[in-house]
């Protein structure tokens, strides 16, 4: 198995055991995995600090608008902070290609990436 391949085994465990998500879409964690680009190999980089409020900002303009295309709005920031509550605030570990791929279903954009 590749580095990519361990991370994604990694994420999984995350997602079915901290965050009790039953059903995993692997092709789509896999896709969410590979618009993280090189961050997903840089330790800081691979998670997302939802304390920090540039952070947020990056995500919404980097990811849901200039990725996924949508229109900046309130709903935006809504869906977000969705994400940061199925992760819990007090979770350190907010990996960036989960948060993605939590965001993908969030905006039912997973067809983007079939």
């Amino acid at each position: 198995m590749g580095k990519l391949d361990d991370l994604l085994a990694k994420y999984k465990e995350n997602m079915t055991g901290k965050l009790g998500i039953k059903k995993v879409d692997d092709d789509l964690l896999r896709a969410a995995a590979k618009a993280c680009g090189p961050a997903l190999y840089k330790a800081d980089a691979s998670t997302v600090s939802s304390g920090d409020p540039a952070e947020l900002e990056r995500v919404k303009k980097n990811f849901l608008i200039k990725k996924l295309g949508l229109k900046d709005s309130p709903k935006l920031d809504e869906g977000i902070q969705n994400v940061v509550d199925i992760f819990g605030k007090s979770n350190r570990n907010k990996y960036r290609a989960i948060f993605y791929y939590l965001l993908i279903k969030e905006f039912r954009k997973a067809s983007m990436f079939k």
